[in-house]
Formats: structure tokens, C-alpha cells, sequence
């Protein structure tokens, strides 16, 4: 409060926001651990948004034809191609599971993200319920997901690379519950550092960036042959999008793929530079991450009776969200002696 304002003047928010502030000062001086309120709710929301995700995977699970032997054939079975024989091997010795017993184990498996996502909401169990989404994930991600189809050399990420299943595990890490005071930082920092963070975000970007320039994604039609079909059995105008870039994209398949690793290193080298370039990073990353999901995997493919989850856009999206720069009170700028 300035000395020319009074109570009266002030609003309801305004006091609150002033008594919050000097609790944080209090706690400070008196060397508790003080966590932003701003940061944490951030948080809670994106929890909140990687439960939906969740729930809507356990959904579209319990579509009919997971139930079928078809499932296994068409999910399971075509995996591990291209891939080292030992992973093809305990990838397939998986499938024989799920093929030859298609109703109990689908009914699991659906049943099992179904519980993810409500875990995740119900605050009580959301740490129970991310180390499950943990474990799950990387379960998924071997035997379902070929390992996001990494080591078979035309992985990128329009094909939902590194797996999307491994996108759950990784935002289970950057938004597990925690009191570290990130008021500068970001919430993905909040569990593991800000320095820590930092090094998965470029993991991620920068590897996207390289699998770009793969030689089998510098071919010409590359890129139209990764997102041909995909629009197929979805809404008009996402099968309209989808065709559209695949005849774009034809004969243009190097050049845009060139553009994009230069467009994915910016997002990841972006995070190491000051923070209005993070907030550009960022931004840039989630338009990346829309334009993935919408042009690359047509919303993930989920109104043709035959997807099994969302695809990695979404996830991408998240994760990109957990990196924004928070913004300090005025507490703690005054608590660093800045002006508030």
C-alpha cells in the first residue's frame, strides 16, 4: 500500500495479494521455504490437464476393437520393425500375451489409465499415481511403441517421436508435488532444479532437431510419406489439412525438414538464453507442438474408432507450458531489493 491509498481503495484482491506478500517476507526472514502461490496452482493446473489426457486414453481404449484380436495385430504386432532383434523379440513375445487374450488384457490396460487420470485429479493419490504412470509408460513405450521407433533411423516428430507414452513418464518427473521455491524459475524446475530442467528440454528439442536430419528424412517425399493417410476416417477439414501438407510436401521433403531442425534447435537452445527469449522459445514450441498434432497426427487420429491415445502433441504442449518463465512478486523483488 502506497501512503496515499487507504483500505477503502484498495480492492479485495489487492489486500490479499499484499498480505500474501508479506507473509512471504516474514517466512523469508525468518529462513522458512516459501512457495509461490502462482507457481504452484500452475501446476495443479497442468496436472489437472495430464489427468484429462490420461482418462481420455483409458476412453478410447474401450473402443470395440481393442477387445479384438485385431488389436494386437494392428498395435502390437506391427511393432519393433526396424528395430535391434532383441527389442522385436520381447516385443513380440508381448504381443502373443495380448493376442491370445484380448478381452482381459485390454480391459486392464483401459481400465488401468482410466484410474491414472482420476489418480492424478484426486490430490490425495496423485503421487501414487504418478510413479504408476511412470512404470506404465515405460512398459508402453518398450513393448507397445518400439522404443517411439527411435533406432529405426525415420523417426521424427511427426511420428510421435521420442513415443508419446514416454512424454506421460517425463511430465510425471517435471510436475511431481514439491516445495521448492521456483518464483524465478519455472514450474518444471520445481522438482529437479531449474539446471536439471534445462537439460531435458534441450534432450528433447535438440533431439527432435536431429532426427530431422536423418538421412532417410532428408529424402524428397519423406515428410509427405510420414503424414500421407493420416487424415484418413477424421473430420473433413482434418483430412483437408492432412492431404493438403502431403502434396505440399512432396517433393519438398528435405527443405522442410532442414527448416524445421533450425526452428526445433532455436526451441531448445532457447532455454539457456534470457528470459524474453524463453518466453519466445516457449511460445514457439507450442505452436510446434500444435502444428504437430493437427498437420502431422491429425488430432491423433482419435475419431476413427482406432486410436489408442491422444499423440504426442498434446503432451508436447504441456511440457512446453511447464517451461514458462514465472514471473517474481513484488515480494520477491523487494525481498532481493529490487523495486516493487
Amino acid at each position: 500500500m502506497t501512503p496515499y491509498q487507504s483500505p477503502d481503495d484498495m480492492t479485495k484482491e489487492a489486500r490479499m495479494t499484499q498480505v500474501a506478500d508479506a507473509a512471504i517476507l516474514t517466512a523469508r526472514a525468518s529462513g522458512a521455504e516459501v512457495v509461490p502461490r502462482f507457481s504452484t496452482d500452475r501446476r495443479r493446473w497442468l496436472q489437472l490437464a495430464l489427468a484429462v489426457v490420461w482418462a481420455f486414453d483409458g476412453l478410447l481404449q474401450f473402443q470395440t476393437i481393442m477387445f479384438t484380436r485385431g488389436f494386437a495385430q494392428l498395435f502390437i504386432g506391427t511393432s519393433g520393425h526396424g528395430n535391434p532383434a532383441w527389442v522385436s523379440s520381447s516385443i513380440h513375445w508381448a504381443w502373443s500375451i495380448v493376442e491370445a487374450n484380448p478381452v482381459p488384457t485390454n480391459a486392464a490396460f483401459a481400465t488401468l489409465q482410466l484410474a491414472l487420470g482420476l489418480g492424478i485429479a484426486w490430490r490425495r493419490s496423485v503421487r501414487v499415481a504418478l510413479i504408476v504412470s511412470i512404470v506404465w509408460s515405460l512398459a508402453v513405450w518398450w513393448f507397445a511403441e518400439d522404443l517411439g521407433g527411435l533406432l529405426s533411423g525415420t523417426a521424427n516428430a511427426l511420428t510421435g517421436a521420442p513415443g508419446a507414452v514416454l512424454l506421460y513418464a517425463v511430465l510425471a518427473v517435471l510436475l511431481w508435488p514439491t516445495q521448492r521455491d521456483t518464483s524465478r524459475s519455472f514450474v518444471a524446475a520445481e522438482p529437479v532444479g531449474a539446471a536439471a530442467a534445462k537439460v531435458v528440454w534441450l534432450v528433447l528439442w535438440l533431439g527432435f532437431a536431429a532426427l530431422n536430419l536423418q538421412p532417410a528424412n532428408l529424402e524428397p517425399g519423406a515428410v509427405s510419406a510420414t503424414v500421407a493417410g493420416m487424415g484418413d476416417g477424421q473430420p473433413g477439414w482434418v483430412t483437408a489439412i492432412v492431404d493438403g501438407f502431403a502434396e505440399f510436401s512432396a517433393h519438398n521433403g528435405a527443405a522442410l525438414s532442414i527448416v524445421g531442425a533450425i526452428i526445433m534447435a532455436f526451441v531448445g537452445l532457447g532455454i539457456l538464453l534470457p528470459r524474453r527469449w524463453n518466453r519466445a522459445a516457449v511460445a514457439v514450441a507450442l505452436v510446434v507442438s500444435a502444428f504437430i498434432w493437427v498437420v502431422g497426427q491429425a488430432l491423433g487420429a482419435v475419431f476413427g474408432g482406432q486410436s489408442t491415445d491422444v499423440n504426442s502433441g498434446p503432451l508436447l504442449a504441456i511440457v512446453a507450458l511447464a517451461y514458462w518463465p514465472t514471473g517474481p512478486s513484488a515480494a520477491n523483488r523487494a525481498a532481493d531489493g529490487e523495486p516493487a
